[in-house]
């Protein structure tokens, strides 16, 4: 889902898809939020394909398996509550 919002972002600001009628195009919130998930969607994309947290953390140039884990999960966290808190109480 996050891949899709960046890529989202991304056609837009290309030229490369339109949003629908009355949609407000992309501005500079948009591409700061989209580029804040960059670390999730990489990540996202190395974990679904059955990469190690070793190998993520030697391509980023990171020195532990934690710190990959760490710069995953907190932009996943932050995601994980601003959903939380766009569905309101239940």
């Amino acid at each position: 889902m996050i891949t899709n919002v960046c890529t989202l972002v991304l056609q837009y600001e290309r030229g490369a898809a339109r949003p629908d009628h009355g949609e407000p195009g992309v501005d500079h919130a948009d591409i700061t939020a989209a580029l804040s998930l960059v670390p999730l969607v990489r990540g996202e994309m190395a974990r679904s394909r059955g990469t190690t947290w070793q190998e993520i953390a030697f391509g980023l140039g990171l020195g532990t398996p934690q710190a990959a884990r760490q710069r995953y999960e907190r932009p996943a966290g932050r995601v994980a509550a601003d959903a939380a808190d766009a569905e309101g109480p239940q």
